[in-house]
């Protein structure tokens, strides 16, 4: 009786494993067969809680040391961080905006030896988008009149140079590198991005102190380092703050081709049209247009971008991704998240 008894345990155990077994090839096969699509939203729907965020023990911004031992650095720097990781829709956004738009700005920051953390600084002046501040200023590097004529943009009421990402970024980088000579580091010189030159100058001298981390200024001076910081380590390791980006979420680089223009244009709807486009096309490449006609009296030259024919269609631009791909700026692979 007690050896029947221990069969039966033991039969009974013995199914039990083969059933979890079973249960967990099941499991393994049914992932296998589910599209990178299906896995990534499965885990969006697992992960989407909200944590406190951890503060990185050591960071530097262009290679200058932030002080995070000190509390309100690491307090700053924390309401930067929560701010950027759960505003997710903000954040999202401007991510996928830079994916295109950070390679033409990279290239122009190392041609003129500025530091590529300043990518940031465009990204959180505007978001990549061309907006106008309360102050009046413009475009993706949000740059006053004043200063985008003292750099050499043009600026009147048919062209202005503050919306052409190019022409844009090279005047952020001569007003950077001036900054630089000036205060001698680069973190300053960021500042002075915010408030201006000598507006930072004066609040030094009168503090008696040229370290940007000790120094007492108006709100939005005071977390303008913090935002760029926060920004810097949330694309750098998103995986780390719940953002699982794979590259088909961004939006691509466009290719384009260039017509030259120096004489008048009577109509640039018309221009577009003879070019095989479009007014809307035009005016989402060439922002800095800013009339529907153009009278160049001094016949000056203007390079008037268009995408390569097939390019504003999505399909030829997509980018497919598959379970076993990593993840943007990670190692962790898109079916490897549990």
């Amino acid at each position: 009786m007690v050896r029947l008894k221990r069969i039966s345990i033991f039969l009974l155990s013995l199914s039990l494993l083969i059933v979890i077994i079973w249960l967990f090839v099941n499991s393994i096969q049914k992932n296998n067969n589910k599209t990178s699509d299906e896995l990534y939203y499965e885990a969006y729907r697992r992960f989407d809680k909200i944590f406190s965020i951890k503060i990185p023990g050591k960071m530097n911004f262009c290679g200058e040391t932030v002080p995070v031992d000190k509390f309100y650095v690491r307090e700053s720097l924390d309401r930067e961080l929560l701010v950027n990781t759960y505003w997710h829709s903000n954040t999202l956004l401007m991510f996928k905006r830079a994916y295109r738009y950070f390679p033409v700005i990279d290239s122009i920051l190392k041609f003129n030896h500025v530091p590529s953390d300043f990518r940031y600084l465009a990204l959180i002046e505007s978001g990549f988008e061309n907006i106008v501040s309360p102050a009046g200023a413009k475009g993706f590097w949000q740059i006053m009149k004043t200063t985008a004529q003292m750099y050499g943009l043009e600026v009147n009421a048919e062209i202005d140079e503050r919306y052409h990402l190019e022409k844009s970024t090279l005047a952020a980088c001569k007003y950077l590198k001036a900054s630089y000579q000036k205060f001698g580091n680069w973190t300053l010189a960021a500042a002075s991005y915010n408030m201006g030159a000598e507006g930072l100058a004066s609040v030094i001298k009168s503090q008696k102190s040229d370290n940007y981390y000790d120094l007492y200024l108006n709100k939005e001076t005071q977390r303008y380092i913090y935002r760029i910081l926060a920004v810097k380590l949330i694309y750098e390791s998103p995986v780390a703050y719940g953002f699982y980006l794979r590259e088909k979420d961004f939006y691509p680089e466009i290719k384009t081709y260039t017509v030259i223009v120096d004489t008048s244009i009577t109509n640039w709807a018309e221009f577009a049209i003879i070019n095989k486009s479009n007014y809307r096309i035009l005016k989402e490449f060439n922002p800095w247009i800013l009339k529907y006609s153009l009278t160049n009296k001094n016949k000056k030259t203007y390079n008037i971008k268009f995408p390569v024919v097939g390019y504003e269609s999505l399909p030829l631009f997509k980018i497919e991704s598959s379970p076993d791909d990593n993840l943007f700026n990670d190692t962790l692979k898109i079916n490897e998240i549990h």
